[in-house]
Order: C-alpha cells, then structure tokens, then sequence
C-alpha cells in the first residue's frame, strides 16, 4: 500500500492524519491480525469436516460486519483491496475457497476500518497516532481477535 493511499484511508474512515512510520505499524497489525484469523477460520472449518475455509468459517462479528460494510464503501473510491491483498498473509497450511478468500480480504478491511475507529474510543480528541496508542489499540484486537 502505498503511503498517500494509507493516509487517505485513515483520513476517511476516522479523521486521523497517519505518516510512513504508521504504515509499517499498520502491516504489523494486518500480518498478525490476518494470520490469527486464518487459523481460527481453518480449526473452524476442520471441526466442520472440511479442509477449506468457506466464508462461514471466518469469525464475524456484528461489529465487524459493519465495518465490512463501511470498508467496502471506502474502496469503492479509494480502490484499496489490491494493496491489501499484498499485505495479507496467507498461512501455508489454510485453504481458502474462492468466496472465502474473497471474503477475507473484505475482512481484512474491516478490520483495518475497526482499528482506525479504535483509535477514537483510546482518545477522541486524537488527531495523530503515536506508539502508545498503536499498542494500546493492538492489545485490544488481541484481546477481541
């Protein structure tokens, strides 16, 4: 993703202003938060029977959905999810289907839209994200994730 695209998605979904520092945070957190999805939508499609992920195996919340829903609207004009289909990393031992992998990155953008509305409930008033606050948001997904 490249930075001027990074900074207007963040400008867009929570009114933040984010510099090339922040990006490097923001693919740690998509890397991570990707992966510990990846696995928990594959266990969930084994204890189904199955050795592919299909779109309800992955773990969506209400919460999420919306965020979803919002990401979509933001890539309608912001053309994101080939930068993060870069960013997304895929486990070697998680098949996705087709629609899954499709789905996947959407969730991808949620989550990526939930982290910047995080940001927010940490400090309303924030207009730049500093290293505190990127820690605090990613021990919250860690928590929720």
């Amino acid at each position: 993703m490249n930075v001027a695209t990074f900074q207007r998605f963040f400008r867009e979904a929570a009114s933040l202003h984010v510099d090339k520092s922040d990006l490097k945070r923001f693919t740690e957190f998509v890397d991570k938060q990707a992966y510990d999805v990846a696995i928990v939508a594959r266990d969930t499609a084994r204890w189904n029977g199955r050795d592919v992920v299909e779109p309800p195996d992955l773990p969506l919340t209400k919460g999420l959905q919306e965020c979803m829903r919002e990401f979509t609207r933001l890539d309608d004009e912001l053309t994101l999810l080939p930068a993060l289909e870069q960013l997304t990393p895929r486990p070697p031992d998680v098949a996705f289907s087709e629609e899954a992998e499709s789905r996947m990155l959407t969730f991808v953008g949620g989550l990526s839209v939930a982290l910047a509305r995080t940001f927010r409930v940490i400090d309303p008033r924030l207009a730049n994200p500093r290293t505190e606050h990127w820690e605090q948001a990613f021990k919250i997904f860690d928590l929720l994730v």
